[in-house]
């Protein structure tokens, strides 16, 4: 049998570089928290609390802490966020991928020369939340075809598009296209990170020629999902996994393909472990 690993799966540049940030931290002593989770792995969350970092959750959470070092999440934080850890006199940290902050950047003076912004993506996804957060207007999510032929603005300045950075490409081009056709003055940035077309477009070729395709990562990670929608798409047979413990297969002896990828929060560890299981068992 052949495993066919693709070689952009686990941790994209922006995990690696907010994970070092907080074992840096750790190293230190210094009394570490984290706004919302670092990255979406729960693996990964779960062995830094061991070590002493704590998660806060909400705004009223972090009202409640007078000291130590808080560390914004890889998926960014509403400029607010940035600015209360700071009147606080806390240290803030911020570990934010530098491809969403560049989507900060781009909706914050977009949308401060009067242009409407539209985000193709999740809503209810802390990446988003966080890009809402540095608009000077209110933003438009949109996810579905639906939303997106519904939008109508009689705004004179135009409207300006992002994505989220893990959004399907494909997708997001045919959404776009559906703006376009509306003839509103549009200026569209595709933000999606390359780490992400890449991984994608890996995903989808492993997956053809895949008889059996292993997804890894966690419930919660956009990236992941994203994945595993686009394996399925080419390969019925495919399994969302976050951990070894979660793969239950029965696979005939003479199974020819095997493809194995994992979403960018994803440690390589537990994908190293997966990657053994399925050669020493088929």
């Amino acid at each position: 049998m052949e495993i066919k690993l693709a070689k952009t799966a686990g941790f994209c540049f922006g995990v690696e570089r907010a994970m070092q940030q907080v074992y840096e931290q750790i190293a230190k002593g210094n009394k570490i928290y984290t706004y919302g989770p670092i990255i979406h792995n729960e693996e990964v969350v779960k062995d830094l609390k061991s070590r002493g970092v704590e998660v806060i959750h909400s705004d009223e959470e972090l009202s409640e802490i007078t000291e130590g070092t808080v560390i914004i999440r890889s998926h960014g934080v509403p400029k607010e966020i940035c600015e209360k850890i700071e009147r606080q006199g806390l240290t803030c940290l911020d570990a934010t991928c530098p491809f969403v902050k560049k989507i900060h950047r781009i909706v914050s003076e977009e949308s401060a020369k009067g242009r409407d912004i539209v985000i193709i993506g999740n809503d209810k996804h802390p990446e988003v939340e966080g890009i809402k957060g540095w608009c000077e207007t209110p933003a438009v999510v949109v996810e579905s075809e639906e939303e997106a032929e519904k939008y109508t603005t009689n705004n004179p300045k135009g409207v300006c598009i992002v994505s989220q950075t893990t959004f399907n490409y494909n997708k997001f081009k045919d959404l776009v296209e559906i703006f376009l056709k509306k003839g509103y003055s549009i200026s569209t940035v595709n933000t999606i990170c390359n780490a992400t077309e890449e991984r994608q477009t890996e995903a989808r070729e492993i997956a053809k020629a895949a008889d059996v395709m292993i997804v890894i990562g966690d419930r919660h990670s956009s990236n992941t999902g994203k994945l595993y929608e686009i394996c399925l798409q080419e390969c019925k047979n495919t399994h969302f996994i976050q951990t070894l413990d979660d793969l239950n297969l029965e696979l005939p002896k003479s199974i020819p393909c095997v493809g194995i990828t994992a979403g960018a929060s994803t440690p390589k560890n537990i994908i190293e472990e997966v990657q053994n299981y399925v050669r020493v068992n088929f």
